[in-house]
């Protein structure tokens, strides 16, 4: 969710109010995925990089998270939207990670959607932490001589819950991953488009699910053509 700071830049605002604006594109772009159907969303609302930002901003931004979540909560359960989270939380201020549990706790039951927010998430420490995992259970002797599967990865990755991704989208104008999902980017789609992320509305995503809809996905494999038909010999 890229360009809020441009954002209010270009309209000679603090770089608060695009982030506030940006907090109104994701009831806008959350509303229209339940609305079509989409089974799972998941938002990079924070990244383990954004700490190097100034240090007002960063306070800035877990405020409008933590106020965000009190009125998010309410909503989700109205519109049968499960929200959870992935990333660290031992860093997370206090308030905002009592809050994010409590969401969690009210809407675990809902089963429209998932809403996940990346909150202090970076790929590389996502990694990381699987291997650490591997590390641990091979020292107490739970792996034993087998060989590890894709699947007990995905148990062991601290996003795991995230399934894999069809569809990337990236506002702002750049064009790269920026360290979100490696693990689960494997097969998706990249979608790069220069709407800055306040601007994002219900007809851009729109727009993006069409040209997704245009791709031919083979994961791989090569398209039979379709055996001719011949007709009764006379």
């Amino acid at each position: 969710m890229d360009g809020n700071g441009r954002w209010a830049r270009r309209r000679s605002l603090p770089r608060g109010a695009g982030h506030h604006m940006g907090a109104e594109a994701v009831d806008r772009v959350t509303e229209e995925c339940a609305r079509l159907g989409v089974e799972h969303v998941t938002l990079y609302a924070f990244s383990t990089e954004n700490w190097q930002r100034p240090e007002k901003e960063v306070t800035a931004l877990w405020n409008l998270l933590l106020r965000d979540l009190k009125r998010r909560g309410p909503k989700c359960v109205r519109q049968g939207i499960r929200l959870t989270a992935i990333g660290r939380r031992d860093r997370m201020p206090a308030a905002a990670a009592r809050e994010l549990e409590r969401v969690e706790r009210e809407t675990a039951r809902c089963d429209r959607m998932t809403l996940c927010l990346a909150l202090d998430y970076g790929g590389t420490w996502d990694l990381l932490e699987m291997a650490e995992q591997v590390r641990r259970l091979e020292r107490v002797g739970q792996l034993g001589d087998r060989k590890l599967t894709k699947e007990d990865l995905d148990r062991l990755i601290p996003s795991g819950s995230v399934p894999p991704v069809d569809l990337l989208i990236r506002t702002g104008g750049e064009s790269r991953v920026s360290n979100f999902l490696p693990w689960q980017l494997t097969y998706a789609e990249l979608l790069f488009v220069p709407t800055l992320w306040p601007d994002f509305n219900a007809e851009t995503l729109r727009e993006a699910f069409a040209d997704f809809a245009r791709k031919h996905r083979r994961f791989g494999r090569i398209e039979e053509p379709e055996p001719a038909v011949r007709g009764p010999r006379s």
